[in-house]
């Protein structure tokens, strides 16, 4: 006997709508590459997001084209993220932090039709413009105020596009946005999530265990749009209608606290070297920027140092680590404290922030070696692999890739981990004679590295991971030593 629930469809349109008409008051500011302040509202929001999508329909958008931006944390991207899934394509968010040859090539592997573009990035746009496919370029006018000849202008299109916008047929299962990943283990691989993916994700979002987002939340993602979509914030932000502070190209710490304290910021978003900068502002001048309450640092991409997060508490800038991929949408985990913890000896309770916490719901991780699935004991080391209902099930043309999933549908994350039996979970770095131990149980004598090298710098991605493939260029030719 089946339910007698209504199938509806879980698509963006749904929350486009529910923000225009349930939140039409609340505020979205954007900080201008002048540092002025620009201000809206998702009723204006969503008025220029159809506008948007009845624009690009009228260009030619087709169910399943890719748009691709190149812009800036500001209203204008957060237009993008819902007028062009909402017309049906699927918004391409490029990373304008890799190389013009990487970006061009990205594009091309997407298949990238259109390209949206700050006015202020054209400079970026011209040393990759050779290899690029796009057939039309939208220049958003963000900084300079015009468009050069030769370029549509944003602006334009959506006043020449009218409010009778009417979406198309969208299944839930149906592409809404695209993100490649930042080449921590090789080449970029094109992620296509869902409609399905975002809503869920979006749902999770708001969770007291996950960011624990609301309508009375004012929240700044500092991490960039065009990275795992600013994690997912976007969407879940305009789901729940949470205040947004969009803080353009300027992420310099003064920048970052002046937000902060001017906009009364609740939650805010970003990797460990933003909160190692805000850190080394506020202790050198510790009287200038005063917060009325706490406020939530979300941290991830890399795990927060232990001082880090014991010297941002002095300051109420409290940090609460999760552990993500673009695979994954990017929530994975998210850590904490539990209830019983809370009458723990400081430093117990902050080993335990340290954590990258417990997988989110309907997420599920598992710990596998070579002999099979690892203990949940806290010690016993394995490589994550992952599955849930926003974690990707292969990449976008790249069936050279298959082998990142098993058998049983779970993807390998090449993260490597440990368990406790609450099921936090806590990335491990190891020495070099931790290394070889570890890689002894499992694996032949002929098979364990012959050397290792120490550097006084790894190679990183534009969101702090360590970029592999950089590392496998420098070492081409190393000798060993004689």
């Amino acid at each position: 006997m089946r339910g007698t629930m209504m199938d509806f469809p879980l698509t963006l349109p749904t929350i486009l709508e529910r923000a225009g008409k349930i939140f039409p008051r609340v505020e979205i500011v954007s900080c201008k590459p002048d540092s002025s302040i620009a201000r809206t509202c998702y009723g204006e929001f969503y008025r220029r997001a159809r506008r948007l999508a009845a624009g690009l329909t009228k260009l030619g958008l087709q169910p399943g084209d890719r748009v691709a931006s190149m812009m800036w944390n500001h209203s204008g991207h957060l237009e993008a993220f819902f007028g062009v899934p909402c017309a049906g394509g699927i918004l391409h968010t490029l990373n304008l932090r890799l190389h013009a040859h990487e970006i061009a090539a990205i594009a091309r592997h997407a298949g990238d039709r259109f390209l949206l573009i700050d006015d202020v990035l054209l400079p970026v746009y011209e040393k990759f413009r050779a290899g690029a496919p796009f057939e039309k370029v939208i220049v958003v006018p963000y900084g300079c105020g015009s468009v050069p000849d030769g370029f549509l202008n944003y602006e334009e299109l959506l006043a020449e596009a009218g409010d009778d916008f009417r979406y198309p047929q969208i299944d839930e299962n149906d592409g809404a946005a695209m993100c490649f990943t930042s080449g921590t283990t090789g080449h970029s691989k094109g992620v296509v999530y869902s409609h399905r993916a975002l809503v869920l994700h979006s749902f999770a979002c708001g969770l007291g265990e996950v960011f624990g987002m609301s309508q009375f939340d004012t929240v700044l993602p500092v991490a960039p749009m065009f990275h795992a979509n600013a994690w997912g914030l976007p969407f879940a932000c305009t789901m729940l209608g949470a205040r947004l502070v969009l803080p353009g190209p300027n992420v310099d710490p003064e920048s970052m606290l002046g937000l902060m304290v001017g906009e009364r910021v609740t939650i805010a978003c970003g990797v460990p070297t933003v909160w190692i900068a805000v850190l080394e502002a506020l202790e050198k001048k510790p009287g200038r920027w005063k917060f009325d309450a706490p406020i939530r640092v979300v941290c991830g991409g890399t795990a927060p140092p232990l001082e880090l997060i014991r010297r941002l508490d002095r300051f109420g800038l409290q940090i609460k680590h999760l552990w993500g991929m673009t695979e994954t949408t990017p929530i994975g985990t998210s850590g904490g404290l539990r209830p019983h913890m809370r009458d723990w000896p400081e430093e117990k309770k902050y080993e335990v922030r340290a954590k990258q916490g417990w997988p989110a719901p309907f997420v599920e991780v598992r710990l596998m070696r070579p002999e099979g699935e690892a203990l949940w004991d806290g010690v016993t080391s394995g490589e994550i692999e992952i599955r849930g209902p926003w974690v990707a099930a292969s990449y976008h043309d790249s069936p050279d890739q298959a082998h990142r999933w098993t058998a049983d549908g779970w993807f390998r994350t090449g993260d490597v981990a440990t368990m406790d039996d609450e099921g936090y979970v806590k990335i491990v770095d190891r020495t070099a004679e931790e290394l070889r131990a570890f890689l002894a149980k499992s694996f032949a004598k002929w098979q364990l590295p012959d050397a290792f090298v120490f550097l006084d710098a790894i190679p990183r991605t534009s969101v702090g991971k360590f970029k592999k493939l950089a590392l496998r260029e420098q070492f081409a030719n190393w000798k060993w030593e004689s």
